[in-house]
């Protein structure tokens, strides 16, 4: 029989300085639109945002399995301090309520307003810019 011995060095650990809790933003499809107001309203609460939606887009325009994305989503979950709701619950967003839930996660909810606090501007037809082709 032979044995072998593994050593294993670790450093401890230091606390993290100034570090802010990591939010993860929840919210339907149908509010996609409002993605970067609802980041923003993270940041301003000097918090740290992260949302699907931002990350992988809108489903990565249905080129990747369904199901890797939630694994994805749902690895990001697990990773932060707070899950918050932003607008109606989906299924989508219910499932993610309960794996938070399930990891003693702080669920929060918030209404949202139909209008954000966005500009726009009247032009003219002739004043539109046209994009470019990649």
């Amino acid at each position: 029989m032979c044995s072998h011995l593994i050593y294993i060095f670790t450093m401890p650990q230091k606390p993290l300085k100034n570090y802010q809790r990591v939010i993860f933003a929840a919210m339907s499809k149908r509010n996609f639109y409002l993605r970067e107001h609802i980041i923003k309203f993270v940041l301003q609460n000097g918090l740290t945002p992260t949302c699907a939606f931002m990350m992988y887009s809108y489903f990565l325009l249905d080129t990747v399995e369904r199901k890797s994305l939630i694994a994805a989503n749902n690895s990001l979950i697990r990773k932060c301090d707070e899950l918050w709701v932003f607008g109606q619950v989906s299924n989508g967003v219910a499932e993610e309520i309960k794996l938070a839930r399930k990891l003693n996660l702080p669920v929060k909810f918030y209404a949202v307003s139909n209008k954000p606090s966005c500009k726009f501007i009247e032009i003219k037809e002739r004043d539109a810019l046209v994009e470019s082709p990649l």
